[in-house]
């Protein structure tokens, strides 16, 4: 007995690892991917929407509208991650660009009916960002009635414990930190539940060189070749024999939530630190003898903070998609 497709709003900076994201999203029998939202982050908005029909296209979901939005964090100057991504954002692949173009109007706009048409079906969506949460928190200032059409947030981003845009802070916080800090408070006011899937388990779920030239050999220009050679090109990048699927993980996350641990914790996102601007302050304390000094008590958010995960079985359900994809290509 199967149960339906979970609708789910991707909103992404793509990114390598966005790219495996959305392929999973694009594929997976159990996803209606409704709307691809873009915000600059890992490279500028315009290259994210160009890499995000790519994707699209190689997954052959011309369906699926596609959104360019904000080119730019809230406060802070953009900082882009060629260093990581190539200088288009998605490994250098020279992949050929998709002949359409995205839908008309701001992504708030697309967001914006995407909810409200939800809330009318009473199948709200999963909203996944997996970029700088800058759409995200316009959304929920300006139109808060969009939350009506939303059933949660499952975000990457943040970390409990480590950093990797600073020794504190991970990229996606990092890079608007003041919109986390909003699509936080707005979510705690507006009663919409929060997963964070950062860094403390990002890394952890990996692809294996051998599986990416397996995925390559496959051809055919489809979503399984280009996910292979994203693969690659990190491995080929960082000289090492596997690679993260990163982003995809959080898609993972929404089909399998068994395959992470994750815990109910109160969480801020730091404003004003010299050293630890864009740190999610993650409290792990144990406050069953009361607060003590602090004089800040606890942080009204609370959201669902993954501490560990499942990487073997996040893993396989990306790269089994993928490679049952490209069966089903071939039977059609």
């Amino acid at each position: 007995m199967t149960s339906d497709p979970i609708p789910l709003v991707l909103d992404v900076d793509t990114g390598v690892d966005d790219a495996c994201a959305v392929a999973l999203a694009a594929l997976h029998p159990r996803i209606d991917l409704r709307a691809v939202t873009c915000v600059g982050g890992n490279a500028p908005i315009d290259d994210v929407v160009r890499n995000t029909l790519v994707v699209l296209d190689a997954a052959d979901r011309p369906d699926v509208p596609v959104a360019r939005g904000a080119e730019r964090p809230l406060l802070e100057q953009p900082v882009h991650a060629r260093h990581v991504h190539g200088q288009d954002g998605m490994g250098d692949l020279g992949w050929p660009a998709s002949p359409r173009r995205p839908v008309d109007g701001h992504a708030l706009d697309l967001l914006r009916d995407v909810c409200a048409g939800a809330a009318r079906s009473g199948r709200r969506i999963t909203l996944v960002p997996l970029a700088p949460l800058t759409n995200i928190a316009l959304l929920l200032r300006t139109d808060p009635d969009a939350a009506a059409g939303i059933e949660r947030i499952v975000f990457m981003g943040g970390a409990a414990q480590v950093g990797n845009a600073t020794a504190s802070a991970e990229f996606n916080v990092f890079h608007d930190p003041e919109a986390a800090a909003i699509v936080l408070d707005a979510c705690h006011w507006l009663g919409i539940d929060v997963t964070m899937y950062g860094l403390d388990v990002f890394y952890d779920p990996v692809i294996t060189r051998q599986q990416a030239d397996r995925l390559v050999a496959l051809g055919g220009r489809g979503a399984a070749e280009l996910a292979g050679r994203l693969i690659r090109f990190q491995c080929e990048r960082f000289h090492s024999a596997a690679a993260t699927i990163g982003d995809a993980g959080a898609v993972c996350a929404v089909l399998e939530p068994g395959l992470v641990r994750t815990e109910s914790l109160p969480v801020r996102v730091e404003l004003a630190g010299t050293w630890s601007r864009g740190r999610t302050i993650v409290d792990r304390r144990d406050r069953s003898e009361g607060q003590g000094p602090d004089p800040h008590g606890a942080a009204p958010a609370r959201v669902d903070v993954a501490l560990g995960v499942d990487a073997a079985g996040v893993a396989r359900l990306w790269y089994d998609t993928l490679l049952e994809s490209a069966g089903s290509e071939r039977n059609s």
